[in-house]
């Protein structure tokens, strides 16, 4: 079969690219923006791609469209899709229907840390032998790549509540049937789809009406939100991890930690590259999901010491004069809060330089330009980037006074981050886009200087 993907450089599509490629399809692709890293790796995987939604892309007359959620009505492509009557589908539906189908499915769900927590699942079913398929929001550097499908019952999938399509505006994540479920935590976001915390709430207890009775939720014992997403009503075991009475985790000398259930100990990872409380309970909820398909937790343990991360998740992109200029994807206040406890436990004594981008979609709204100063206060310094958005940046991060800076090129933010940039301190780039290429940027700003 033919498949034609509108949106295909998006980390999603792009995996449901290379998941049909091994299913064996033929598949091509068009987006707005086709470039690195995602176009190179599609391309790797003979992907013919287009740029552009141009109508003339009907003579290519594949056997079905695969649509994303990028693409919206009024894109030519596919106004001319629906006016001819072709058969079309939304990314999740095509998913759910050709590769999840009769499958195991383990899905990690919530607004921070899926892409983390399911790379650490992915990692510890492969070290036990299970195989598992897997499509991820991000590429695991012990995989290398963003999806891939074999023939192991397990898929291992990254849940998002974003929308599907612009003919589904339910969640993505009740497409995939899952019997096992990860839900990390829950909070407001994608403000340009939901006006509030209780209608993300709604999605999540519709992911929770799909679940079978011999499946798991594992949940996060500390999230009120999804206390009350269960208390609509459960079918389902749930096991709660960051409980006393149920599991928890303790970090241990060494760097490692330390699993109880309980209150009694019963494992211990002796040691675990990845910083901060939010990793350590990522790391559990993994544990936990993989237990459900039969992994002993001693063997999750061994597993997650040798987990490397995943790019673009605290990652060190270089060191030049002796400052490191480290990636990470948070653009949320609480994501951003979380790397930044993260990077000062790890080493508290060298300074952090914060860069900012409010990228995402609901940050170019300015909902939540008023927790920005309390997210961005273990900063040293903080420099922000505030083309094309809508609100006053400058006003908004006024509370953390001389230490924040702000500014509409990047030339010059690349240049102020330079000029304060001393030995031994660290600079952490936030962003959940490309943000002009600032980390490479700043790495030539400080070998230069």
């Amino acid at each position: 079969m033919h498949i034609h993907i509108l949106g295909v450089c998006g980390t999603f599509m792009g995996g449901i690219a290379l998941l049909a490629r091994e299913a064996g399809h033929r598949v091509t692709g068009c987006d707005s923006n086709v470039y690195p890293p995602m176009s190179t790796q599609l391309v790797a995987q003979g992907i013919d791609l287009v740029e552009g939604y141009d109508a003339e892309q009907l003579a290519l007359k594949p056997d079905m469209w695969v649509v994303g959620n990028a693409v919206s009505r009024g894109n030519p492509l596919l106004e001319a899709i629906l006016a001819n009557s072709l058969p079309y589908v939304s990314g999740p539906q095509w998913l759910a229907d050709a590769i999840l189908r009769g499958r195991w499915v383990l899905a990690v769900a919530g607004t921070h840390g899926k892409t983390t927590t399911t790379s650490m699942l992915a990692w510890i079913l492969e070290e036990a032998g299970l195989n598992p398929s897997f499509l991820v929001g991000g590429v695991p550097t012990g995989f290398g790549i963003s999806a891939r499908l074999t023939d192991s019952p397990f898929f291992v999938i990254e849940a998002d509540e974003y929308d599907t399509a612009f003919c589904d505006k339910r969640s993505k994540f009740v497409h995939y049937r899952p019997r096992t479920v990860v839900l990390n935590n829950l909070e407001f976001d994608h403000a340009d789809i939901f006006h509030d915390l209780a209608a993300i709430e709604t999605q999540f207890h519709h992911l929770v009406r799909t679940l079978p009775g011999n499946g798991l939720i594992v949940a996060n014992a500390t999230e009120d939100a999804l206390k009350r997403v269960l208390q609509r009503g459960c079918w389902t075991p749930v096991e709660w991890f960051n409980s006393a009475v149920d599991w928890s985790i303790t970090e241990s000398a060494g760097g490692g930690f330390d699993v109880f259930q309980a209150g009694r100990r019963v494992g211990c990872a002796e040691s675990f590259d990845l910083p901060g409380v939010h990793n350590r309970a990522n790391a559990l909820a993994a544990l936990l999901a993989a237990r459900h398909v039969g992994v002993p937790i001693a063997s999750g343990l061994k597993a997650l010491t040798t987990f490397r991360g995943v790019r673009r998740r605290l990652e060190v992109r270089g060191v030049e004069r002796g400052v490191t200029v480290i990636d990470d994807f948070a653009h949320h206040p609480t994501a951003i809060r979380a790397t930044l406890e993260a990077l000062c436990q790890s080493n508290p004594d060298s300074r952090l330089l914060a860069v900012l981008e409010p990228r995402s979609n609901t940050m170019k709204l300015g909902v939540m330009a008023a927790q920005l100063p309390a997210s961005l206060n273990l900063a040293a310094q903080v420099f922000c980037y505030s083309r094309n958005l809508g609100w006053n940046v400058a006003e908004a991060l006024a509370p953390l006074g001389r230490k924040a800076a702000v500014f509409d090129e990047i030339e010059q933010l690349i240049a102020a981050v330079a000029v304060e940039a001393r030995t031994g301190d660290r600079i952490v780039v936030m962003s959940n886009g490309g943000f002009e290429g600032v980390h490479e940027c700043l790495l030539q700003a400080l070998r230069a200087r």
